[in-house]
């Protein structure tokens, strides 16, 4: 059942929350920081479907916040992390200079508050799947396996390719071994299963609707700010990405191409 007023209750805590992001962006002048706090952001969403909610907790609420908590700080950590002292990401200074003198003002709008919405409709599966009180089943199992495939690629991929960039070696070189041999983005595939693993744990508790959720995520993955943004400037800044391309799956793993 879609509550309402629990699903309202998200959306006050994920503006709430990156509210008080985005006073700490004008301290630092770093509309980038955001990036760090997208997986904490639906952390507290579903804690506040949890504590908004009158549905007993059971077994399906317990482990959906437990792979949310492991995906969300892992992910945070991994971003504050490799972000240390690199700077606004080129994506927001090119945002602050069209965008003129008012752009930290606007970016309440157009960086926090927009992703705050953006997280609150992706979170629809946490919400069914919270409210839900049928034991678990078939639908849940696999959710978990689906969240399971995703949380290794996104993560083994980002230790592979961190690893990879610490090797002045490899410094202009493209990563096409490990998870990277089989989809140009691991990482982005990752995010993708870990969402569908959510909405099928969801499903579960008959949450179909929720299906509206992960098809957005899917779509920023893949066509927005994901794959399709970066895809665009490595192809002309790396040298090698052009036969990666031809060679490697662009999103859902297969064998290399001849």
């Amino acid at each position: 059942m879609f509550d309402l007023d629990v699903y309202l209750w998200g959306l006050a805590a994920a503006i709430g929350f990156l509210t008080l992001v985005w006073v700490v962006s004008l301290i630092r002048r770093d509309a980038s920081i955001v990036d760090p706090f997208w997986g904490l952001t639906f952390i507290v969403l579903g804690t506040t479907y949890r504590f908004a909610s009158d549905t007993e907790y059971g077994a399906r609420p317990a482990v959906v916040l437990a792979l949310l908590l492991i995906w969300g700080v892992r992910l945070a950590a991994y971003l504050f992390w490799r972000n240390a002292g690199q700077g606004e990401d080129y994506r927001y200074q090119a945002m602050r200079e069209r965008q003129g003198p008012n752009f930290p003002v606007k970016s309440l709008f157009t960086v926090f508050w927009l992703q705050a919405i953006l997280a609150w409709i992706v979170s629809l599966p946490l919400l069914a799947a919270i409210e839900g009180s049928i034991p678990l089943g078939v639908f849940d199992y696999l959710g978990m396996a689906f969240w399971a495939i995703g949380f290794y690629f996104e993560s083994v991929g980002d230790f592979q390719l961190a690893r990879f960039k610490k090797d002045p070696a490899n410094r202009g070189k493209v990563l096409d071994s490990g998870v990277w041999r089989y989809t140009r983005h691991p990482n982005y595939f990752g995010d993708f299963m870990v969402w569908w693993g959510f909405f099928l744990l969801a499903l579960g508790s008959g949450g179909w609707w929720s299906f509206v959720g992960p098809l957005l995520m899917s779509v920023l993955l893949m066509r927005v700010s994901g794959a399709a943004l970066l895809e665009k400037k490595l192809t002309t800044s790396r040298r090698g990405y052009e036969e990666y391309v031809r060679t490697t799956n662009g999103f859902f793993p297969g064998p290399k191409k001849k």
